[in-house]
This record gives structure tokens, C-alpha cells and sequence, in this order.
């Protein structure tokens, strides 16, 4: 009857959230992000890099948003302040087997992005060049010829904390808070769940608004195996993995102009 009980009462925990209230928390702080990068990007845009002047305001906005509402979920359900939530439907597998998965899907995700990505640019094109000559150049991540205007130790900061938070911090935070909390709270989709946030965590990137197909493709693998084997540290290697080949062509870039 424990058992039972136990079962019954983490069944209620994980599925609870509204589709109006997942969409809710997934874009108002992207929205918040986004629109502050916007605004202190043509501000600041000529003293500091843009990309320092977003990681800045992810660490200052998104991430603590993300972090509050898991810790406040583990809370509510658990009764105390922890992460917990991001680890409800969690199985422990050998590092050896993370590791593994990860490299392998973080294979698969580099052949996307050789064979997905230049298709994708190719038939959005007409599209891309129409919000390309709206939205700021500084939402181009792959135009680094605005960095020649700024000094050696400002481009070497901007590297260390792209390397940083955009290897390590930014993918774990948002692993915890889509993969771990929001895919169990839509766990009545049943296997569909992970395609669900996997495509909402592609369009929540309104600073990044172009390659959604890929991101969809690319990493849509890596969250239903995560999914499958009920173990998100599969999810943060792999994503990890990917946006630390961003951080190491920024770095080539940047040492290139110096």
C-alpha cells in the first residue's frame, strides 16, 4: 500500500502544468531576455561586445528565472528548496554509458549541421536576409568583424565568459529546467513529450530566431534518449559538447584579430 501510495502521489507531481502555463514559463523570460539584449545591445553596443553584454543579461535574467522555478517547484512538491523537480523521473546510469550516449549524439548533431543546416539557410534564405535586415547584426552570432573595434583584454574577457557560460552554465541550467522539470510535467504525452519541449527550447531561442529545423533535428535524438533512459546528465554532456564547438570557434575568431 506504501508503494502504492508513493506511486500515486509522483504520478500527481508530474503531471500538473497547463500547456498555457509551460508556454508561459518557457517564453516570458526569453521574451524579458531578449528584449533587454535588444535595447542594451544598441546602448552598449559600441564599449562592450554584444555576446558580453548577453551573457551578462542571461546570467542576470534567464538563468534565475530558470533556477527559481525548479527550486520552487522542489519546494512545493518536496518540501524543501533543491533541485529535486529536475530529477523526479531520474534513473542512475554509469558515466561510462553518459559519456557514450552523448558523444555519440553529439556525432550525429555535427553530421546535422554539415548536411541539415546549409539546406535549411539555402531554402530560408528569402526569409533569414528579410529579419536579417530588421533585427540588429549583433543577433548574427557568426559576424565577427564588429570585433576589431574593441581592446585585447575586453575580447579575452568576452572569451572567458563565453567559454564559460555558454559551454557549461547556460546548457545546464537550461538541461535542468526543460529537459528535467518541463519534460516530466508533460509526461501525459507520453513519448511525444521530449519532441514537445525539444521544440519549444528551439523556438525559445528569440536571440538566436534562424536554424530552428537543425537545432529541432539535432537535438531532438540526444532528449529522447535522455527521455528513454530517464537520465538527464546524458542531455547535458551532449549540449555541453555542442555549444563548447560555438565557444572554441569563437575563441579561433577572436584569435585571429588579436
Amino acid at each position: 500500500m506504501d508503494l502504492l501510495r508513493e506511486s500515486i502521489e509522483e504520478n500527481q507531481r508530474t503531471v500538473n502544468l497547463s500547456v498555457w502555463k509551460v508556454l508561459l514559463l518557457v517564453f516570458v523570460p526569453t521574451s524579458i531576455l531578449t528584449i533587454s539584449y535588444l535595447i542594451v545591445g544598441h546602448i552598449l553596443g559600441e564599449t562592450i561586445p554584444t555576446l558580453l553584454i548577453f551573457f551578462i543579461l542571461a546570467l542576470s535574467i534567464l538563468f534565475p528565472i530558470q533556477l527559481y522555478v525548479v527550486f520552487s517547484a522542489s519546494k512545493k512538491e518536496f518540501g524543501r528548496y533543491s533541485l529535486k523537480s529536475a530529477f523526479s523521473n531520474y534513473q542512475k546510469l554509469s558515466w561510462w554509458k553518459i559519456i557514450t550516449y552523448a558523444a555519440l549524439l553529439w556525432a550525429f548533431a555535427g553530421v546535422m549541421s554539415a548536411t541539415i543546416a546549409p539546406l535549411e539557410e539555402m531554402f530560408f534564405a528569402p526569409i533569414t536576409e528579410r529579419f536579417s535586415n530588421i533585427l540588429p547584426t549583433y543577433f548574427n552570432w557568426t559576424n565577427f568583424d564588429y570585433l576589431e573595434n574593441y581592446s585585447r583584454n575586453i575580447l579575452l574577457l568576452t572569451c572567458g565568459v563565453y567559454f564559460i557560460l555558454n559551454g557549461f552554465i547556460g546548457p545546464i541550467v537550461e538541461e535542468l529546467f526543460f529537459r528535467g522539470y518541463l519534460t516530466q510535467k508533460f509526461s501525459r504525452f507520453g513519448n511525444y513529450a521530449p519532441f514537445i519541449i525539444t521544440v519549444l527550447f528551439s523556438f525559445y531561442h528569440f536571440w538566436l530566431p534562424f536554424n530552428n529545423l537543425f537545432r529541432i533535428i539535432a537535438f531532438y535524438p540526444a532528449y529522447y534518449i535522455a527521455w528513454k533512459k530517464k537520465n538527464i546528465y546524458i542531455a547535458i554532456v551532449f549540449h555541453c559538447l555542442c555549444n563548447l564547438i560555438s565557444a572554441f570557434g569563437f575563441i579561433l575568431a577572436v584569435y585571429a584579430i588579436l
